[in-house]
């Protein structure tokens, strides 16, 4: 069924989770159509598309681009913004090292190359897309080498799209966000002794978000900001490679 026509529209890849809840409860708030993109549904969007778990890269994004094709017809959306991920530990050396290389290209490239060809079909002139990359990856990680390989590439996809020729639609805009923590309720349960203060609210992405979409202090495409919070503060600064 393709999407209702109403004037403002957003996927979000990786509804489901922490992040992504938050911004398809924020942007329903505003009245907005949501559409989910996650292997789970999410009850409190208009719309969902369920990923289908494949070790085929290509099969994944064969699927998912022609699930959301159906769902918006001839349809643009303001914003696509990709929030899926996750996290991996280990250094090169680690038995899990394979494992994790394999789970962090999964959860971070694969969705964020998804999240961008579909910019290149769905997304309106001057609309959004964002990715999820992270601050820690702007140098080495080794306590973490699949991890801060992974949003590596996810920074380097982002300035690429905002180059010229990249394929997305005139005046839109890629910008990638690089938050050191966010303040899940897992990271609460995995480090219950840590500093609070120091994490990133939910809700402060998710309207950072918003107001970008509306043409608010919307950074440049191909943009990495990095998202650091100080004893309750949060501030966006871009990083310069």
């Amino acid at each position: 069924m393709a999407a209702v026509a109403e004037t403002q529209k957003v996927l979000v890849y990786g509804g489901r989770g922490a992040l992504g809840s938050k911004c398809v409860e924020y942007f329903r708030s505003k009245s907005w159509w949501v559409a989910s993109i996650d292997i789970v549904e999410n009850e409190n969007a208009n719309a969902n598309v369920l990923v289908k778990m494949s070790e085929s890269f290509t099969e994944q994004t064969d699927q998912v681009t022609a699930d959301v094709g159906k769902l918006l017809g001839e349809e643009k959306v303001d914003a696509i913004l990709c929030v899926a991920g996750g996290w991996a530990g280990g250094s090169a050396k680690a038995k899990s090292f394979y494992k994790s290389c394999d789970q962090m290209w999964k959860q971070s490239v694969w969705t964020s190359s998804i999240s961008s060809h579909l910019a290149t079909k769905h997304l309106k002139e001057g609309g959004l897309l964002t990715l999820a990359g992270a601050k820690a990856a702007l140098s080495g990680t080794p306590g973490m080498a699949a991890y801060g390989m992974a949003k590596a590439a996810v920074h380097q996809l982002c300035q690429s799209l905002g180059g010229e020729k990249s394929g997305l639609p005139a005046g839109s805009a890629a910008v990638a966000i690089l938050p050191v923590t966010l303040d899940t309720p897992a990271n609460r349960t995995a480090m219950p002794n840590a500093d609070f203060g120091s994490w990133t609210p939910l809700e402060f992405i998710a309207k950072t978000f918003y107001e970008w979409t509306i043409g608010n202090s919307r950074p440049k495409s191909g943009s990495l900001i990095q998202v650091v919070t100080t004893e309750g503060k949060t501030e966006l600064s871009p990083a310069h490679l």
